[in-house]
């Protein structure tokens, strides 16, 4: 106790002043606005491009005004792993990365190139999120990682229109969603828009059933593989999907079309010019495309239903996210953590979700900062679980099993998707995968 107390009262003196001799180097509080980190240079990379860069383009400029620093962001598309490790070894290493996946902040952390957040980014952290966050962005006791951008991978979009000639409402229970799925095939649309053709779409559908059906405890042990897949509970995961996978009648284009649908795709197919679907599963960034790319409006002519509950279970609250990461290598240390330290504050959280396409974990953000009702539902859902959230299961898998294209998960679950009939023998091929990636 008496060490945490220290530990407290160091991180009051940092809050208050903006820095800390309390064991290691000063590190300036971004949120002191005295512009201590002018004539620095703040180097970013991460996956965002197109209008997710340019809204947090908008995030940097605010950190700029605040503090005088210079931003430098680089995106290095989905392969962050391969990027970072080759630019740390040409000597060029970023001083701040936004990891998209548990999987590999524990990768970082074990080769050690991270260096552990600052006690004001912990403080930031125990005040403004909820354990869970926490928990997901640290390796073995040290946070490494602060969670900027969130998303709620529990939800389903859909057509009101389409529903309302169906005669059915937003349904409550995955028996419900099926049997109103089914009024809708026999009005003449298809119910779902699957994307088959990325895997991780399949992974997110088993995801979600497996966490209402099986729970929470049973969640983190397969996500951890301390229990295999060929655990009964997996086989009644996959049998669940396998009965929405196996009837033709509920999917555009049934398996085969299904397979050929990529993620974008399977929006347009709701909700573009020429509907051929009325539900598409995804999360919250299903709105963006809808919004963006065909112009309908959320809310009114696009909506989401939380995914349903499954077999009396709770509700899923399936989420993934960015976390920002230091590189010990980068050239800057002090200037990256008091830019993780100001995107620990809902000042931060809120430029982005001014801008939209954004859901911020912190629990502190005023909800009134999103532009649209539908979003702050989605944030109030997300920030409402609590520690029930989990973070997506892949995410958290070597990526030799729950992050290749046409390998580990993603494949099996596309081959599942392509013949449903035999969920242990799939359930053995899973196993099969992951035993083997856990191993490296």
């Amino acid at each position: 106790m008496r060490r945490r107390t220290m530990l407290l009262s160091c991180t009051a003196v940092t809050l208050t002043l903006g820095a800390t001799a309390c064991g290691g180097d000063p590190v300036t509080s971004a949120s002191g606005g005295d512009k201590s980190l002018g004539g620095q240079t703040v180097s970013i990379a991460g996956v965002w491009s197109g209008a997710e860069q340019k809204n947090f383009q908008k995030v940097l400029d605010a950190f700029s005004t605040k503090t005088g620093a210079k931003t430098e962001f680089v995106s290095t598309g989905d392969n962050v792993s391969t990027v970072v490790g080759s630019k740390i070894e040409g000597g060029n290493a970023p001083d701040v990365v936004l990891v998209p996946q548990v999987g590999v902040l524990q990768q970082f952390a074990k080769k050690g190139w991270l260096k552990p957040l600052s006690l004001t980014a912990l403080q930031a952290v125990d005040t403004n999120y909820s354990d869970v966050w926490k928990k997901y962005g640290s390796v073995d006791g040290s946070l490494y990682g602060l969670y900027f951008k969130a998303a709620h991978k529990s939800t389903v979009w859909y057509s009101p229109e389409a529903l309302d000639q169906a005669g059915v409402k937003p349904p409550k229970t995955f028996k419900e969603m099926l049997a109103s799925a089914r009024a809708v095939s026999d009005s003449g649309l298809p119910a779902f828009a699957v994307a088959g053709e990325d895997g991780w779409t399949l992974t997110d559908w088993f995801e979600n059933i497996y966490l209402s059906q099986a729970g929470p405890e049973k969640y983190d042990a397969l996500a951890a593989h301390l229990i295999e897949w060929t655990d009964p509970t997996v086989v009644k995961a996959l049998t669940t999907l396998g009965a929405l996978f196996a009837d033709k009648e509920l999917i555009a284009g049934g398996q085969k079309g299904a397979l050929s649908t990529d993620f974008p795709g399977s929006v347009e197919k709701v909700f573009g010019p020429e509907p051929e679907a009325a539900m598409v599963y995804e999360g919250d960034f299903v709105a963006g495309v809808a919004k963006d790319q065909f112009g309908r409006k959320i809310g009114e002519d696009a909506a989401f239903f939380p995914f349903p509950s499954v077999d009396g279970g709770k509700a899923p609250v399936v989420s993934g996210g960015d976390a920002a990461v230091v590189l010990k290598d980068g050239k800057n240390q002090k200037a990256a953590m008091a830019f993780v330290e100001y995107l620990a504050t809902p000042e931060a959280a809120g430029v982005w979700a001014g801008a939209g396409g954004f859901v911020s974990p912190n629990k502190e953000l005023d909800l009134s900062k999103y532009g649209d009702e539908t979003t702050r539902r989605t944030a109030r859902s997300l920030v409402g679980a609590g520690d029930s959230v989990r973070f997506d299961m892949s995410d958290q898998a070597p990526a030799a099993f729950g992050g290749t294209k046409g390998a580990g998960e993603w494949k099996l679950l596309q081959d599942f998707l392509r013949d449903p009939s035999d969920p242990e023998a799939t359930a053995r091929r899973l196993e099969a995968a992951a035993s083997k990636a856990y191993q490296r």
